[in-house]
């Protein structure tokens, strides 16, 4: 099987009017809810955004899996006086909140997921802005040419790529947020402070991800992370988020997502 990146044709739009936020839904049963945007078949970027509302107890819709068709309506509204650029993006409190770690910041603030201060705000944004980082970077180790081609047509950039990442941009990404928990004054329990943000909710996401892409060189590895490997296992504990695991919300891991598992590159170096 051929396996391409998402890459939806998104068209123009034929209309300017401007929509009432309440009509993003499109039900009067949705209004005023959280709403998520995400493409309905793989965790993708959107899955670090689940994993936060999970863990806070937000009531939301996952929209795309109820109408996968809404996200490139509302993408392609000319009369949107915010538009986002691509999934996943937040419709909150009339709000529309795009970009993962954007949206993280958002759920952060409001519900207890970062600190409330302002330099333990930015130190969690930063984390997350980190992390954005190294996803891209797993990313384009099955796409390192055009995300809308697909694997196969690139599959010599992918072995050259993806042994850098092995040898070098991973484990660089990984020591570093090791040390942030070790280096943590509160102790090595949360990367920030002694509370759970959402950036040790996406460590989670990080860790599982590796270990489903890359099981050959994280089995490896983890001899070296015992704080990242016990924050995975503290996460994964938690009472909602053990319950979304284990719940069809949880797309699983395919070959749709960011996270790929190749043999073929996993065999590298």
């Amino acid at each position: 099987m051929r396996h391409r990146a998402r890459c939806p044709a998104i068209r123009s739009s034929r209309h300017g009017r401007p929509l009432d936020l309440t009509d993003l839904t499109t039900s009067s049963a949705h209004a005023m809810q959280t709403t998520l945007y995400y493409w309905p078949e793989i965790q993708g970027r959107g899955e670090f955004v689940r994993l936060a509302l999970e863990q806070a107890g937000v009531p939301y819709v996952d929209r795309g899996r109820e109408d996968a068709t809404a996200i490139e309506r509302f993408l392609v509204d000319a009369g949107i006086a915010t538009p986002p650029f691509a999934p996943p993006f937040l419709v909150a409190d009339k709000l529309v909140i795009p970009q993962t770690a954007n949206i993280l910041l958002y759920l952060g603030q409001h519900y207890g997921l970062a600190p409330q201060d302002e330099a333990g705000g930015l130190w969690t944004h930063g984390l997350q802005l980190t992390l954005a980082d190294f996803v891209v970077e797993i990313h384009d180790t099955h796409h390192p040419i055009a995300a809308c081609e697909y694997y196969e047509d690139q599959r010599d950039e992918a072995h050259r790529r993806t042994t850098d990442f092995l040898a070098n941009r991973a484990p660089k990404f990984l020591w570093y947020f090791e040390r942030v928990l070790a280096h943590n004054p509160a102790g090595p329990t949360w990367a920030v402070r002694d509370a759970l943000t959402y950036v040790d909710l996406s460590l989670f996401q990080i860790v599982a991800g590796l270990r489903y892409a890359f099981p050959r060189h994280m089995q490896r590895w983890e001899a070296r992370l015992p704080h990242l490997v016990a924050l995975h296992a503290r996460v994964a504990a938690l009472p909602r988020i053990a319950a979304y695991l284990q719940s069809p919300r949880r797309i699983p891991f395919n070959t749709m997502g960011i996270f790929r598992h190749y043999p073929e590159l996993d065999a590298l170096t």
